[in-house]
């Protein structure tokens, strides 16, 4: 079953418009149905039980008293559990971890799922998996990043080479007369999405029925067809609500495999449901990053050379890289740049895509060493920044099909007031805080892949489309909405959005910020199409008052087909199947991209202006005002583009102030795995946030102009906030977050923070 959703009428929109997200009645009214809301006549409930040790063995399982428990259906273990394959990552099969779950007794993390309770009732379960006692034989793990197991060059990550080089950066740094040297740590941050990770699996024979929280059903249905070596037709996933993903349900983990499992093991529909701690574990993390910048320059500040090396960590069965030094390689204008990543792989959780994965702590080092090479200079940071923008991409060696960062600049400074900014640190000030501006440079790949979208119009002129893609708060329902609706020349109400089920036409993940740009074009195809094929009923209709007309004589509008210049001709699109004899019109499109967007480097680009205030004597950080002005090419819709704009900037301030997950340095578990302990933005939090868009089209991207827009909001914003703390109060902190402690113990030279 799909969900399907009907727009409220309103006003005709067009693309462009601030249309209210159609989603939205149905979610405040709690009527929209996630994944663990799935009604399935009778369901057992499954409860994960996890390695308490980083390393070893299970020495033995003792599962007496959890079977005694009333209720208790079956315990899986590796000793019992359904055998499944071992998937290797690619992107068919987006298992990230080398790992198949229940299959041996090895320990690899702490966290790692060693057994699945199953019962009548959640709670039987939980309390089943509480008695649960599972001994271990440990070993000596490797737990910290300045001391791996072993370390990784990687040569290629999607297509993409870590390692980069043109010209000769360590002689350029060397000959400089300005040289900046700095490291940049930023920690494990967790995704920590409004709905935790939840799956539903049934049974049918020998066909397979998920609902899953996910942002991508195709990739799940490929996984759980590989893993019990059955066709994919043979599976079918679902998850038509998201409740937030962030990247952490991009990719296939073990609990959906399990509770897959399970269903089969019991033969019954089995529903698991992660809890808040274990989404710490079982769903990937943002990797923790050491980042060097060497950056030389001129003493007007134009860049000399740049050398970029990160160390990032991954667990030992899975190959993830956080590639914090990809903007270094292209994003300002500089003869001599070095990028290198290492990876260190420890006995630890596995990480993932986190929002904006690689650009989000990279940027914030770049941008925290630019702003330090621009005091150096006695530069205006935001001039350092104009003096050093790249024309072209240096590192591919092409132009960009669309670049207004300088408009970004330029509009975002002005709407901001950034000329009232002093030039010397620790020089504002508000009554009793510390004033300081702080601006960085934002960007994110303009990513675009293949999909394909089904426009149905019905005997009754009903307008509906269907596709595998997924909305994960962002607006899509709306968008798909808005495209077909202006293709039809009718309002949204008209148009009927199915997504979020393998079994429609393929979309790929709700990831890297490309669904708008992949999925509407092939929208816009499928209702040109569409409208294509009831012209051509309409026209071979004796009967219709646009009989013997071509093609390029109609068009549609309100519902209906009528003559160009005559509206008086039309016929209704219920009337033109009635007339025909036809019960309705199906068509397919797809989309995906070609010759035009070969040979140029695609970007989204932006401007982050941030102010804070510093208290001088507890040195508590608050951001009082925040502006970001990005260029996405064509928006979609207004409303929904800036509510992901300050989505973006509201987490970039969690990353720059508050959030850090926290190991036990003895086992490599996770101590703040909850949200008191792991710390998020509030409503307290937050200050007045503006957005503004440099609206270019960007055609050679796709027809219709857009780019995604989900990740490029949180880019820039750690860097400018730290920018901001340094030019309140003349303390560079290096090492996120930047909570007070770290500003106290770097101002002992003052008296207080504010001297």
């Amino acid at each position: 079953m799909s969900t399907t959703l009907e727009q409220p009428r309103s006003a005709r929109p067009s693309i462009g418009a601030p249309v209210d997200r159609i989603d939205g009645p149905l979610k405040v009214a709690g009527a929209a149905p996630y994944a663990a809301d799935t009604p399935v006549n009778d369901a057992l409930h499954a409860v994960l039980v996890q390695a308490t040790i980083p390393r070893g063995r299970i020495a033995a399982i003792d599962d007496g008293a959890a079977r005694a428990v009333p209720g208790v259906v079956e315990i899986l273990t590796f000793r019992n559990a359904p055998r499944v394959r071992e998937l290797r990552f690619d992107w068919t099969t987006p298992m990230p971890e080398s790992l198949a779950p229940l299959q041996d007794d090895v320990i690899r993390y702490d966290g790692q799922h060693v057994a699945a309770v199953v019962a009548r009732t959640f709670e039987a379960a939980r309390e089943a998996a509480a008695l649960l006692q599972i001994r271990y034989d440990a070993e000596a793990a490797h737990l910290d990043i300045a001391h791996p197991a072993e370390t990784r060059l990687p040569d290629d990550w999607f297509g993409d080479n870590p390692q980069s080089r043109r010209g000769d950066p360590e002689a350029a740094f060397a000959a400089a007369p300005v040289q900046i040297d700095a490291t940049y740590t930023t920690p494990v941050e967790h995704h920590n999405p409004l709905e935790p990770s939840a799956t539903v699996a049934q049974w049918n024979g020998d066909d397979l029925v998920v609902h899953d929280a996910t942002q991508w059903v195709i990739g799940a249905r490929n996984c759980l067809a590989a893993a019990f070596g059955i066709a994919p037709e043979r599976v079918r996933v679902l998850s038509p609500y998201v409740g937030g993903g962030f990247g952490c349900k991009g990719w296939f983990w073990a609990h959906t495999l399990i509770a897959a499992m399970a269903a089969k093991h019991v033969g019954r529909p089995v529903k698991l449901a992660l809890t808040r701690e274990q989404m710490f574990t079982s769903a990937g993390h943002r990797s923790e990053t050491v980042q060097r910048l060497r950056v030389g320059a001129a003493r007007d500040g134009r860049l000399a050379a740049i050398r970029h090396d990160v160390r990032t960590t991954t667990s030992r069965v899975a190959p993830w890289v956080e590639t914090a030094g990809a903007p270094t390689k292209f994003l300002f204008a500089c003869d001599n740049v070095g990028v290198h990543h290492e990876v260190a792989l420890l006995d630890v959780t596995s990480p993932t895509a986190m929002r904006a994965p690689g650009e989000a702590p990279g940027t914030y080092a770049l941008g925290s060493a630019l702003d330090e090479l621009a005091y150096a200079c006695g530069l205006d940071p935001l001039e350092l920044l104009r003096r050093n923008h790249a024309d072209t991409d240096a590192d591919e060696g092409l132009p960009y099909s669309s670049k207004h960062l300088l408009a970004c600049y330029a509009r975002g400074a002005e709407h901001f007031g950034w000329e009232r900014r002093a030039p010397q640190p620790r020089a504002m000030r508000d009554g009793r805080d510390l004033v300081g501006y702080g601006v960085a440079t934002a960007v994110y790949p303009a990513l675009r892949s293949s999909a394909q979208a089904r426009v149905t119009v019905g005997a009754d002129g009903t307008i509906e489309v269907a596709t595998a893609a997924h909305d994960l708060g962002t607006g899509l329902y709306t968008i798909v909405a808005q495209v077909a609706a202006d293709a039809f020349g009718v309002a949204p109400h008209d148009v009927r959005v199915s997504i979020g089920d393998s079994s429609l036409p393929p979309a790929p993940v709700a990831g890297g910020s490309m669904t708008t740009a992949t999925v509407t074009p092939a929208v816009a195809d499928a209702a040109r199409r569409a409208i294509a094929e009831l012209v051509a009923l309409a026209s071979r209709d004796p009967g219709s008052p646009l009989f013997g007309l071509g093609t390029d004589a109609i068009v549609a509008r309100d519902g209906a087909l009528v003559v160009r210049g005559d509206p008086s001709r039309a016929a209704a699109l219920a009337d033109v199947l009635k007339g025909s004899g036809v019960a309705s019109v199906a068509a397919v499109g797809e989309a995906a991209p070609g010759d035009e967007s070969r040979g140029l480097a695609m970007y989204s680009f932006g401007a982050q202006f941030v102010e804070v205030r510093v208290d001088p004597d507890f040195g508590t950080v608050r951001v009082s005002r925040a502006l970001g002005a990005f260029d996405c090419g064509r928006i979609i819709n207004a409303k929904t583009a800036r509510s992901q704009m300050i989505g973006g900037i509201v987490w970039g301030i969690g990353m720059a102030l508050l959030e850090e997950s926290v190991r036990d340095a003895r086992t490599g578990a996770f101590v703040t795995n909850n949200l008191a302990d792991y710390h998020v933005p509030v409503n307290a939090d937050i200050p007045p946030i503006d957005v503004l868009f440099v609206e270019e089209p960007d055609y050679a991207l796709n027809p219709l102009g857009a780019r995604g827009i989900g990740e490029i909001g949180i880019t820039g914003v750690a860097a400018a906030i730290a920018n901001a703390v340094y030019h309140a109060t003349g303390i560079r902190v290096r090492d996120l977050p930047i909570v007070p402690e770290k500003l106290l113990a770097s101002s002992r030279s003052y008296d207080g923070v504010g001297g």
